[in-house]
């Protein structure tokens, strides 16, 4: 008792014995792609890098806080920016790299949730209890 009839099996694989060959006929391509810059990650000088590390720094939602309490415009600091010596500015980074730049911390815990959420998923599937005391 066969459930499909002859005709429509021997249709079906010829289908995909065409369909499979056909596939193979067309060469595939690969190669290199050159990279190129864009917009803000164009570093042409250190200068450049101290001044994205500085930015990237003024981003966190602390330090923007901070300055607000302060009474410092967005634009003051932009000017201020573009007018501190090299020296000034590398300074500035060096202090800067320890800072976390432009998060606040809420992707992190976003993360361990969707984690959490995960394992508790997987265990539910496996019929395991989760007890919390």
């Amino acid at each position: 008792m066969r459930l499909v009839p002859k005709p429509l099996r021997i249709a079906t694989a010829l289908f995909l014995l065409l369909h499979f060959g056909l596939l193979n006929v067309a060469p595939a391509a690969a190669g290199l792609v050159p990279s190129r810059v864009s917009g803000e990650t164009t570093i042409a000088s250190s200068r450049d890098a101290d001044l994205i590390a500085v930015r990237r720094a003024l981003e966190h939602r602390l330090v923007a806080q901070k300055l607000r309490d302060y009474g410092v415009q967005p634009t003051e600091v932009e000017a201020r920016l573009a007018s501190m010596s090299e020296q000034d500015l590398h300074t500035l980074a060096s202090a800067s790299r320890g800072l976390p730049s432009g998060s606040d911390g809420l992707g992190i815990l976003v993360t361990v949730l969707v984690i959490v959420l995960l394992v508790i998923l997987i265990l539910k599937l496996l019929n395991k209890e989760i007890i919390v005391r």
